[in-house]
């Protein structure tokens, strides 16, 4: 099939110089949804029209497989179509979407595809409580004749609550001769698309209706209160999933997923959790409260405590992470490892059984197996103009309070007393100090207070 993708609108109500279709869901702007699903479809050509903001939308979701025609004066919803005529294949039929409506399942489209055939005209409809603001579906006893705009109506067919989605799929070289033949004597005084079904009819084309499985599968977005309400329908919907897939969720209102969230067997996530990019998690691994989670693998039975920040790294298996830890990219920990509260990692691989429980910064650094690094430790990995390493060799214990100067090694089972500054490579097996020799005054007095004059 061809797939046209309507995305040229202004979205007056959206109060914002970002084009509507742009706009971010769960993280992805509303487009690549609806792209994402035209693509499940494997159409032969996939067109997309711009108009409003310019280049921004051409400019933000460029690909390969994508074809874009302007539609400039926009003057409606056919006439947007009609610029996609010169990319349409007529060998093969045209369905049309919209780059505001989100959340349509590929499976709702493959049954209005079903239902269109090879020469029949199909409409995903949807019966409403509440219309209002809807092109309503006429009938002639179960034969759809024509769809009505809301502001063209009278109150007879005002009362009809079967309304039409806009999402259509047609014959091609039928849906030309359509578009071609569009008039805009209406209130708006624009080409509406939907017209072509009174054309379809009067052709003796059958026009039928296919029905999606969620009411919400059709909602589109005009401003940010329904951006808003779209987003939560999303992650409940996408929530939902993950506990039919085994996973404990503390509550399923409180979970945010702006891309894709794998989790292994047992599983348990605590409230107000987001996860962003490609997030997997392990059989048995715990995420507490409050953790935001970028592109990262958790190894099975590892523990997240509340607060910790993890991006572009991988954790191994039954580590202990947090609370308030921050894994910058490029942190790669093995097994059992512990990194503790207000502990900052980046660009470091941690070997196993390795430990930094508190109040450390370990940057670009190679710490081996069963190293403890104390409180207050930092490797000084940075002159100001360029990144150097630190080697940490197994068995190492690394003193409170402790600099590591960048480049520098210290040797297997060394220890560095608590203070030191090291500049120099501390040998295996010894115990390396640098710090100054403690002194005490006598007689020595404290400072007091001077009494003003007044």
């Amino acid at each position: 099939m061809n797939i046209v993708v309507l995305a040229a609108g202004m979205g007056k109500r959206m109060r914002s110089d970002l084009p509507k279709v742009l706009h971010p869901l769960a993280g992805k702007p509303l487009l690549g949804h609806v792209l994402d699903c035209a693509r499940s479809l494997q159409p032969n050509r996939l067109v997309v029209i711009y108009g409003h903001g310019g280049e921004q939308v051409p400019t933000a979701m460029a690909a390969d497989d994508l074809r874009w025609a302007l539609q400039a004066p926009q003057l409606g919803t056919g006439h947007a179509v009609m610029q996609a005529v010169p990319e349409l294949d007529d060998s093969v039929p045209t369905l049309v979407l919209y780059g505001d409506v989100p959340l349509t399942r590929p499976e709702t489209l493959r049954r209005l595809v079903d239902a269109a055939g090879s020469d029949r005209l199909a409409l995903l409809t949807v019966v409403l409580d509440d219309p209002s603001g809807y092109g309503r579906i006429v009938r002639d006893g179960d034969r759809i004749v024509r769809i009505v705009e809301q502001k063209d109506a009278d109150d007879a067919t005002l009362a009809i609550r079967e309304i039409n989605t806009g999402i259509m799929i047609a014959p091609t070289p039928a849906l030309k001769r359509w578009l071609a033949g569009l008039s805009n004597s209406n209130a708006q005084a624009e080409y509406y698309l939907t017209d072509v079904v009174a054309a379809a009819v009067a052709d003796g084309v059958a026009v039928v209706a296919a029905h999606p499985d969620a009411e919400w599968e059709t909602l589109g977005v005009n401003s940010k209160r329904q951006l808003a309400e779209l987003e939560r329908i999303f992650q409940a919907d996408l929530a939902g999933r993950l506990m039919d897939d085994g996973v404990m969720l503390a509550d399923p209102a409180r979970i945010d997923v702006r891309g894709t969230l794998r989790c292994g067997r047992d599983v348990s996530i605590d409230v107000n959790c987001v996860f962003e990019g490609v997030v997997t998690i392990g059989d048995g691994a715990r995420i507490g409260a409050n953790c935001v989670i970028r592109n990262a693998t958790i190894g099975a039975g590892a523990q997240l405590l509340p607060f910790t920040h993890v991006e572009d790294a991988r954790i191994g298996a039954d580590a202990r992470i947090g609370p308030y830890a921050r894994l910058r990219p490029g942190t790669e920990l093995a097994e059992h490892t512990h990194v503790g509260n207000f502990v900052e990692m980046k660009n470091t691989r941690m070997g196993a059984g390795s430990k930094a429980n508190h109040l450390a910064y370990v940057g670009d650094a190679e710490v081996g197996e069963r190293v403890n690094i104390g409180a207050g430790t930092i490797t000084c990995n940075y002159d100001g103009a360029n990144k150097f390493r630190t080697v940490i060799e197994d068995d190492a214990f690394i003193g409170s309070d402790t600099q590591l100067v960048a480049p520098v090694r210290v040797g297997a089972g060394a220890t560095l007393g608590a203070g030191t500054t090291l500049t120099r490579d501390a040998p295996a097996g010894k115990l390396t100090v640098s710090r100054a020799r403690q002194v005490t005054i006598d007689n020595w007095q404290r400072p007091t207070k001077k009494k003003s004059a007044a």
